[in-house]
């Protein structure tokens, strides 16, 4: 389990086949093979590293439902490690699981902040509310307004400064993960 709360920006190194190779430093401290990180928003299992690389198989349903496919070396990457059962929950509960990609439609200044407009799959969107949470490439996010097929969240700074959305543009695609609770919650009422 995540909380969405980035620890750093990695660099993609190299995608060959199935492997992903990013460089990084903070999420490498203690890493051991076989951990999870959290890679824009999807978790992911350890299979090799050195101090400042690590390198991650992708299963295809990992590369069906992410970014990850077009991904070149130089792409900045957000990275995560798991929640420790001590630690705070800053951001909301986030499992790694993405759900779908989104794409930017808009980015627009609103003073010191970035309104980012996502579009979303409709599928998704009945799990998206107003003040509610959305983990958008990893990222622990408050949403601000939602459409019929899209909805805007506000980029303080430090998250903008401390991102990779600091290198997104229109028509960028993002991985998104929705509130597993709200999933549970229709899941359990639908029966």
């Amino acid at each position: 389990m995540f909380t969405g709360i980035i620890e750093e920006v990695g660099t993609v190194t190299g995608l060959e086949g199935q492997r992903l190779t990013i460089a990084a430093g903070k999420v490498l401290e203690d890493v051991k093979l076989g951990d999870s990180i959290a890679v824009n928003g999807a978790c992911l299992t350890v299979v090799d590293f050195e101090p400042s690389r690590f390198s991650v198989e992708l299963a295809p349903e990992t590369l069906k439902r992410t970014s990850f496919g077009s991904w070149v070396p130089g792409r900045q990457v957000n990275l995560e490690r798991p929640l420790a059962v001590s630690d705070r929950l800053g951001g909301h509960i986030v499992q790694g699981h993405v759900d779908a990609t989104g794409r930017i439609t808009s980015l627009k200044p609103e003073g010191d902040c970035v309104i980012f407009r996502v579009a979303s799959p409709k599928r998704l969107m009945r799990y998206i509310v107003e003040k509610g949470f959305v983990a958008v490439d990893g990222i622990s996010l408050t949403v601000v307004k939602v459409g019929g097929s899209s909805f805007t969240l506000s980029v303080i700074p430090y998250t903008l400064a401390n991102t990779n959305l600091q290198s997104q543009a229109k028509g960028g695609r993002v991985n998104l993960e929705v509130d597993i609770v709200a999933k549970y919650v229709e899941n359990l009422m639908a029966r």
